[in-house]
């Protein structure tokens, strides 16, 4: 799989064969944490002294569904470039107007990642030391930050 900046100010990410489209359908499967979801656990961290009630009832739903719109979104958009590309060859395009629900769908699977296995700093992690469910979830993530830092420096961010 490759990816790399688009004339047009967005990014294309190529997909070689079958399991790079899987590998890019594993951003939505992260992204479902093993516990409580992503807008609860932020609204966790609002003290009672801050209005977590509050933050509770009518922060926390918006961004339940703003977290899940976002992810739907992403999961449409591979699933409609996968099918283009009969799950073979093809390119699947990010425009500068997808970027931040895909900023956030990367973000919401990273953390939930995270969330799910501690690897802590990724300066520390040994590889090969990791067992094979963790290592492989270590490698989508440190995917998914690139594929950030690349929304960030070449979509997001414009001079």
């Amino acid at each position: 799989m490759k990816a790399m900046p688009t004339l047009e100010g967005g990014l294309r990410i190529d997909a070689e064969n079958a399991r790079d489209w899987e590998f890019l359908r594993s951003i939505i499967t992260d992204a479902q944490p093993v516990g409580p979801d992503l807008a609860s656990r932020l609204g966790g961290l609002i003290t009672e002294d801050a209005g977590a009630e509050d933050w509770q009832e009518f922060v926390v739903p918006d961004l339940r569904e703003s977290f899940n719109d976002e992810l739907n979104q992403v999961a449409a958009a591979i699933e409609s470039a996968a099918y283009h590309a009969g799950n073979e060859v093809g390119a699947l395009w990010i425009t500068p107007d997808d970027a931040y629900p895909w900023y956030s769908a990367l973000n919401q699977a990273r953390l939930a990642l995270e969330d799910q296995f501690h690897f802590g700093p990724s300066e520390s992690i040994k590889l090969k030391s990791l067992p094979v469910e963790s290592r492989a979830a270590f490698l989508r993530s440190m995917f998914y930050t690139d594929i950030q830092g690349l929304l960030l420096e070449y979509v997001m961010v414009r001079p």
